[in-house]
């Protein structure tokens, strides 16, 4: 029986590297604890992991201010979306519900994103 693709949690900026290079379209969120949007777009991604199999991360940056710094991210929840190892898309609006990632990635990898 195949597994069921779900997100992936990330420890540290080592993980978010070695993530993103194992996967050639990869998608990933920033969270902190306490924040609501966050959770709530967690059962969000496991659903655009399932309906469209990219491969998901999940950070909590909160501990690493140099990741922050270094990734520009300003505010949570915050995906990215990497192909190759280099980020070409992000969303930072708040809460996003399924379809709006899975539009998010069809508009930024639509080979990825099957249509049936």
């Amino acid at each position: 029986m195949a597994t069921t693709p779900k997100p992936t949690s990330l420890e540290d900026g080592t993980e978010l590297e070695a993530f993103v290079d194992a996967h050639d379209i990869a998608l990933v969120e920033l969270y902190t604890s306490g924040c609501s949007k966050c959770q709530a777009m967690e059962s969000v991604l496991g659903n655009v992991a399932r309906v469209t199999g990219v491969p998901i991360g999940m950070i909590n940056p909160g501990n690493d201010i140099e990741l922050l710094k270094r990734l520009e991210v300003d505010s949570v929840p915050t995906l990215l979306l990497y192909k190759d190892g280099v980020e070409i898309a992000r969303r930072a609006e708040g809460f996003l519900g399924t379809d709006d990632v899975v539009g998010f990635l069809d508009k930024n990898v639509p080979d990825v994103v099957d249509h049936d």
